[in-house]
């Protein structure tokens, strides 16, 4: 690292190119001479207008923050406020602009794709929705350089979990959320993942090779189906086609190694590729516990993508990401008085693994200067894999003896294919159309072993196939610059169960003035039931028999309306509030306190049988976002959430969801300083996060002690409310800009203060006793990236 710093120490100033393509938004087709100006003070004017490909160049940039400004005319005119530009990595840009309706009016667009938090790549997403900018994953404290944990932080989401990545949206459970990459609707795309939740501990996601993509939380448009929560729609950068660049980077996440570049000289055909393996058990050796205890946690992932452009406007794209993961969770070496690991139990040792994988080709151009298409056609496919070991002791508490206490097999496969096309009528008038395929086979083997008995329970035991068919279509109206409807519908048919639904889709916007702006949204959204849960069995004299496999989709309907106010260029303030009410959510045939709602609170599969759809539950609430783009070295972002989560199960009592924590606050801010004229910077990031107390099931302790294990009062479900969550994380970064390369070297100091906050409650056999699990205590996690 003393090597580096002071390497190439003494230079002229460091530039950079920047440069990209600029399209017609919903077209995609290329917009030649456009005008991009850097209006930066520097001591030149910089700028040049775009080819007859809507190719644009700017060399010799100077390093550090610019401004850019993008005219055309008959179109929107847009400014990029924060462009980092740095020594060791070309700006490359794509830029989508808006027609104007009418010429008489001018509009100004503060920001794009690149920087404009509430500028979606979806045009048709106007509420509840907002763009993810992954550069913020490596500027915030507490990230991670996770897109999970960075999406944490936006309002509407709750945290509070520093074990997992889980996005738990509006009170809604986690398995509510679809991913899409792509295009295609993809996996759990987490390290230690699973079939019953959209998260895990380390993400597989490559936030080197993550482009800027869209996270809505509500009344999603007509575009995405099968959801009942919110949306990740991931898209994956193009490597750079004009010059070769690499990246070495050490942190939390692991070792990592990337690279991107042409195939050859003077092509356009580009690929990006990073690999990673994880340091975890370097932290562990240097006594750095990250709430797993003594056991290490192994993994290592791949993100890739290659673009092929070809003949005309067309374009070949193949990318894919896979990881695996494994882990050895010994109870055996766990302290019996106080367990500070997160996931096993004192009382057994147990054996997760887990890998995931998941490829894709795509291929789009436009079919006329009025019709844009694309076509993606991909394969994904999980593997999760666990068993554990119950611990026989003697009175000493030394471990004499192991029995098999279970065991689980869960295999899919999907094929999947996706159209979309994109056809301008005018400037007034577009319609967005597509079909999506996705063929699932799964092998699914779950029992639990009884040794003192002598028998098991097989829970699940299949080996079968099913098709979801999901179909959209919008139409984009604009009366004029200011005001515009979207109003869509969406439908899908599921070949187990033979269920159809049909869901209209409506948003209304309305730009009162430069300044401020209103949008209204509805939704009618649906789901399958997980593949456990439809396969779960039902012992009966005459063999086992699959009662949940009918179930309907859960039904979930979204009202929002949201405010917009341009406080300044560089600051803005959202307020929103949402209405959902849910129905049709499994819950059991006799009266319980049981709800599928509540799905994806812990690791393991719902095992309930005989389900009904008789479930409910609302979630309401009204939330505030007040942001400050990067300008002078200062930004910040204040998001805030007052909500009520609850449902109901089959007797019909009105309870807690487990994801009912009643607000969410944070509070993350951030200064940076250039040190001298030799391109050093030093930056300081600040994040607070404070969350209501979750409600936890009490334990039955009298139960627990006659069955030897732990169980919860039902009647009771999320009654015991426990203390607000509390964590303050502080990021110190240093970076060095080298005349055609860069160095960051950071130290990310999570829950500085170490503040216990509560995860779990379960009941310990040894010492016969109710023990309460805390989250992860102080974890500093130092960082070093090189790019050149």
């Amino acid at each position: 690292m003393l090597l580096l710093v002071h390497y190439n120490d003494v230079v002229a100033q460091s530039t950079q190119t920047i440069r990209g393509r600029i399209v017609d938004e919903v077209t995609q087709t290329p917009l030649v001479g456009v005008s991009i100006t850097i209006t930066t003070s520097t001591d030149k004017l910089l700028g040049t207008i775009t080819d007859a490909e809507g190719n644009f160049r700017i060399d010799n940039v100077p390093v550090g923050r610019q401004i850019l400004k993008i005219t055309y005319v008959g179109f929107q005119e847009q400014t990029i406020p924060n462009t980092v530009v740095t020594a060791g990595k070309e700006v490359v840009l794509n830029v989508s602009l808006v027609e104007n309706v009418n010429n008489l009016n001018e509009v100004v667009v503060t920001g794009d794709g690149k920087e404009d938090k509430t500028a979606t790549n979806n045009d048709l997403a106007v509420v509840s929705a907002r763009s993810f900018n992954v550069d913020d994953t490596k500027r915030y404290a507490g990230a991670l350089g996770d897109p999970s944990r960075m999406a944490a932080n936006f309002a509407g989401v709750i945290g509070g979990d520093d074990s997992r990545n889980d996005i738990v949206v509006r009170g809604n459970s986690p398995t509510g959320m679809l991913w899409q990459l792509e295009g295609l609707n993809i996996p759990n795309p987490n390290h230690f993942g699973a079939l019953v939740s959209t998260g895990g501990p380390v993400s597989i996601l490559n936030n080197n090779n993550i482009d800027k993509s869209d996270f809505m939380t509500s009344a999603f448009p007509a575009q995405y189906g099968n959801a009942t929560a919110g949306v990740f729609d991931l898209k994956l950068r193009d490597g750079n086609n004009q010059q070769t660049e690499f990246i070495g980077q050490v942190g939390f996440n692991g070792f990592e190694f990337g690279a991107e570049g042409p195939f050859k000289k003077n092509s356009d055909a580009s690929y990006i590729v990073n690999y990673r393996y994880s340091t975890l058990a370097i932290f562990n050796a240097l006594g750095m516990e990250f709430g797993t205890g003594s056991n290490i946690p192994y993994y290592q992932d791949l993100n890739f993508k290659i673009s092929l452009p070809s003949s005309g406007n067309g374009k070949w794209t193949l990318f894919g990401l896979g990881g695996k993961s494994e882990i050895d969770l010994l109870g055996s070496e766990a302290e019996i008085e106080g367990d500070d690991d997160l996931y096993g139990d004192a009382n057994a040792d147990a054996y997760p693994r887990y890998q995931t994988g998941i490829v894709g080709l795509s291929y789009e151009t436009n079919l006329s200067d009025k019709t844009f298409a694309k076509f993606t056609a991909g394969i994904s496919s999980t593997e999760e894999n666990w068993h554990s070991d119950s611990l026989v002791r003697n009175q000493d508490n030394i471990v004499i003896g192991k029995h098999l206490e279970g065991e689980a097999k869960f295999t899919t496969t999907k094929y999947s294919v996706n159209f979309l096309t994109r056809t301008k009528f005018s400037a007034k008038n577009s319609i967005t159309s597509g079909v999506t395929v996705d063929a699932m086979q799964f092998g699914l083997y779950n029992r639990e072993a009884y040794a003192n008995l002598g028998r098991d329970t097989v829970r699940l035991d299949v080996d079968e196939s099913a098709t979801l068919f999901q179909g959209f279509s919008t139409w984009r109206h604009r009366f004029n610059n200011n005001f515009s409807v979207n109003t869509g519908v969406h439908t899908q048919y599921y070949t187990l169960n033979e269920q159809w639904a049909v869901e209209p889709r409506v948003s209304v916007q309305y730009i009162v003035n430069p300044k401020h702006s209103l949008s209204l949204g509805y939704g009618l959204h649906h789901q399958v039931q997980n593949i456990t849960t439809s396969f779960m069995q039902t012992k009966t004299l005459t063999g086992p028999i699959l009662t949940n496999k009918d179930l309907d989709f859960t039904r979930s309907q979204h009202y929002v309306l949201t405010y917009d106010w341009n406080v300044t260029p560089n600051s803005r303030l959202k307020a929103e509030a949402y209405y959902q009410n849910i129905d049709k959510a499994p819950v059991e045939a006799h009266r319980s306190s049981f709800s599928a709602l509540n799905t994806g609170a812990s690791f393991g599969p719902v095992d309930e049988d005989s389900l009904v759809n008789n479930g409910t539950g609302t979630n309401y609430g009204i939330e505030l976002t007040l942001e400050r783009f990067y300008n002078r070295g200062f930004y910040y972002l204040v998001t805030t959430s007052i909500f009520d989560s609850k449902y109901k199960g089959s007797d019909g009592i009105e309870r807690n969801t487990a994801f009912n924590t009643g607000y969410v606050l944070n509070v993350l801010a951030g200064k940076e300083w250039k040190i001298g004229s030799n391109g050093k910077f030093f930056s300081v990031s600040l994040k607070v996060t404070t969350i209501g107390g979750k409600y936890l099931t009490p334990v039955d302790v009298a139960r627990s002690q006659q069955y030897q294990r732990t169980i919860y009062k039902d009647g009771q479900a999320y009654s015991d409310k426990q203390d607000p969550y509390f964590r303050t994380d502080l990021k110190l970064s240093y970076r060095k800009e080298y005349k055609r390369s860069t160095l960051e070297i950071a130290m990310d100091l999570q829950n500085v203060t170490n503040n216990q906050n509560v995860f779990s409650q379960n009941y310990n056999v040894k010492t016969n006793s109710t023990v309460t699990q805390y989250q992860q205590g102080f974890f500093p996690v130092p960082f070093v990236r090189f790019t050149f």
